[in-house]
């Protein structure tokens, strides 16, 4: 998965409940900065993320997805609050990853 849409998912995480607190843009500058995303490419993800069609891409590969699922669990906690649009969200994605209750379990353990 590129960086891009790595960004793109991070950014649909954090506007999801609706707002983006200082500490998330603190993350998310700090990801745009170490993946290098040029300024107007995060400008124009950030317009997605906070658009009525914004959702999360996918990846392919097992083990993209479970490194996708590892960075939104982070952006989640990035403000220090886990609001339930967020959890639902996240919830879904792992479902749709085909991620087994366990392995979830283990993931979000290496996280947090």
């Amino acid at each position: 998965m590129e960086l891009h849409a790595k960004l793109r998912n991070l950014l649909v995480m954090a506007a999801a409940d609706g707002s983006l607190t200082e500490r998330e843009i603190a993350f998310l500058t700090d990801r745009r900065e170490r993946w290098d995303v040029p300024e107007d490419v995060f400008a124009d993800l950030i317009r997605y993320a906070i658009s009525d069609v914004a959702e999360l891409e996918i990846p392919e590969s097992h083990e993209e997805r479970v490194e996708m699922l590892q960075d939104l669990l982070r952006m989640m906690a990035a403000d220090g609050e886990l609001a339930e649009v967020e959890k639902q969200l996240f919830a879904t994605a792992s479902v749709a990853m085909n991620i087994s209750d366990n392995e979830l379990k283990e993931i979000i353990d290496s996280v947090l």
